[in-house]
């Protein structure tokens, strides 16, 4: 019985780390975590929401907090952008890049958006609301085809 509740506990530190991990310029998948809960039945699947979101939007939030800490000079050529490439990348996300971070939880772009964000001053308000709005649908969709996938 103990042992039991550890485990759940233990398995929603688990995905959080999981997903707070995979939000971050580290590569990870907290979705293969969250179908393995899932399938083991032990869990809420409102908590397993709730947990891979926080994870994952604080791992967001940490890319931004990078993201914000780059000098434009200095930050750029570190991470070998030329002045054309970043001046290309600045226009991009002004005209459509506080709506993209609804698309922060996409593999491989996802990343990267949350580190321009905070390299061109978005608000930490809009930047929360955005980033947890996609990534909380994300993991909504996951639960909800799993859900179709054990019915009968």
């Amino acid at each position: 019985m103990i042992w039991d509740s550890i485990l759940v506990d233990w398995g929603h530190w688990g995905l959080f780390l999981s997903a707070f991990l995979s939000a971050t310029l580290l590569p990870g998948s907290s979705e293969v975590l969250l179908a393995g809960l899932m399938l083991a039945g032990t869990h809420s699947k409102l908590k397993l929401l709730f947990w891979a979101t926080l994870g994952n939007v604080l791992g967001a939030l940490l890319n931004m907090e990078f993201g914000s800490g780059i000098i434009r000079g200095r930050g750029a050529k570190w991470l070998g952008i030329t002045q054309d490439r970043w001046s290309q990348a600045e226009g991009w996300f002004q005209k459509y890049g506080q709506w993209s971070l609804i698309l922060a939880w996409l593999p491989i772009i996802g990343d990267p958006l949350t580190v321009v964000a905070g390299t061109l001053g978005i608000s930490r308000t809009r930047f929360l609301f955005l980033v947890t709005f996609g990534k909380a649908v994300r993991y909504w969709v996951l639960i909800y085809i799993m859900e179709l996938g054990s019915v009968p």
